[in-house]
């Protein structure tokens, strides 16, 4: 619920595709209040974000109010399409969008993306995360992980995003575990961290027969009565253990940060302390808001 009390000196958004979240800051970046909306990207076209947003900050509008704003509102189908920046490039390269808006007191600035052409790949949102992330670590250079439906990886360097690469790991789950025939076999709660670990190693050792050893798991349901926690568990093992195989390019031998609070993001630090590879967790809301403010100060020049 939105304080009504509170009058902002500007307001940080992080605006994805199923909800938003609003922070009313005062001039030195603190936080005066919060206010979070189930009305993401998603639910909105695109006359909706003005008055969506105006039912989250109303209140701590008093007159022209700077609103810097991140993640899917700036998509093509979001309020306003924020370009994305070619790697290499600073997290936060600038030249924000000015979102239209009718009511003069909103004077929103959208945070474009990142892009890679070779291979394709592009963020958006998570360019935030990071900038956030090296104003408070500063001359970091590194890996950042920031798992996910689409968890990425990605190479900074002098300040810089020097490449990335995204993987599909979140989506396979959910779409292995619900739409094939798997989804016998797998709960939508339920863990075992040996199975979880046996996975991880098959798959990190064997990421070529990741294919087989998926169905493995339904057979062992039928025939070896393997329990739903532990066919889940596993489920997810393989999927991150194929993922680290792939992404070892990026992590072996570096600085990793690992950007997400919750049982996701420690699975993937569990999972690179199995490969000697320690990692530091950092909480994302906090890490968000970070980059948010930073974002703030570089167009208050």
């Amino acid at each position: 619920m939105t304080d009504q009390t509170i009058k902002a000196d500007w307001i940080a958004v992080d605006w994805g595709t199923t909800h938003m979240r609003a922070w009313a800051m005062s001039a030195s970046g603190s936080v005066l209040a919060e206010a979070v909306s189930d009305q993401g990207m998603g639910k909105l076209t695109r006359d909706g974000f003005e008055p969506a947003l105006l039912d989250a900050v109303a209140p701590w509008l008093d007159g022209p109010t700077p609103i810097i704003a991140c993640g899917m509102v700036g998509s093509r189908q979001g309020w306003v399409e924020a370009p994305y920046a070619a790697v290499p490039c600073p997290a936060l390269p600038g030249g924000f969008v000015r979102a239209p808006t009718q009511n003069p007191d909103l004077q929103v600035h959208v945070i474009g993306g990142i892009k890679q052409t070779d291979p394709a790949d592009v963020m958006r949102g998570e360019e935030t995360q990071i900038a956030g992330f090296l104003a408070r670590n500063k001359n970091w250079d590194g890996v950042i992980c920031l798992p996910g439906t689409h968890t990425k990886w990605v190479h900074v360097s002098a300040d810089e995003v020097v490449s990335f690469q995204t993987f599909m790991t979140g989506e396979l789950f959910d779409t292995i575990a619900t739409h094939t025939v798997l989804r016998h076999s797998i709960p939508a709660e339920g863990w075992d961290s040996a199975a979880f670990a046996t996975g991880l190693s098959d798959a990190m050792a064997r990421p070529e027969r990741i294919a087989a050893r998926l169905f493995s798991l339904r057979a062992e349901a039928l025939l070896q009565d393997l329990s739903g926690p532990a066919a889940r568990a596993r489920l997810s093992g393989l999927l991150i253990g194929a993922e680290l195989a792939a992404a070892k390019p990026y992590w072996l031998g570096q600085q990793i940060a690992v950007i997400g609070a919750g049982a996701l993001s420690r699975l993937y630090v569990d999972a690179l302390a199995t490969q000697a590879a320690p990692a530091t967790q950092v909480k994302g809301d906090a890490i968000t808001l970070a980059g948010l403010t930073a974002a703030f100060r570089l167009l208050k020049g």
